[in-house]
């Protein structure tokens, strides 16, 4: 039997194919389930993987919106490629709830706003 070259490459690339496998019935479940909370595997598999992916992704959106600014400016679409490229990604590493889908952290903040409003 011959042995990895990367056993931590390796490693990486086993735990993400198991919770890419998994992914389709999580996700399935959270769209039909929206008003429920994450459950522990979808916590796990945001902190572990989505976190450290999309932090990743802010700070090359960061780089490209950096390079294309000047270009941006002269299109007058700045705000829009700040959006796109920053802030969106932004928002999903720092202040979406953890393990939650897009339809679950938009309910909870409604919630929020809901009950700061009957106050």
């Amino acid at each position: 039997m011959q042995r990895a070259k990367h056993p931590v490459l390796s490693g990486i690339l086993a735990a993400s194919l198991i919770m890419a496998g998994l992914m389709p019935v999580t996700g399935q479940a959270n769209s039909v389930y929206a008003e429920e909370r994450p459950g522990e595997l979808a916590t796990i598999g945001d902190a572990v993987f989505v976190r450290p992916v999309m932090l990743v992704v802010t700070g090359l959106g960061l780089v490209a919106f950096t390079a294309s600014l000047p270009f941006s400016a002269l299109g007058g679409n700045v705000d829009e490629a700040g959006e796109r490229l920053v802030k969106a990604p932004a928002r999903s590493t720092f202040l979406r709830c953890l393990g939650c889908t897009p339809a679950q952290h938009e309910q909870r903040r409604a919630e929020r706003r809901t009950e700061r409003a009957n106050r």
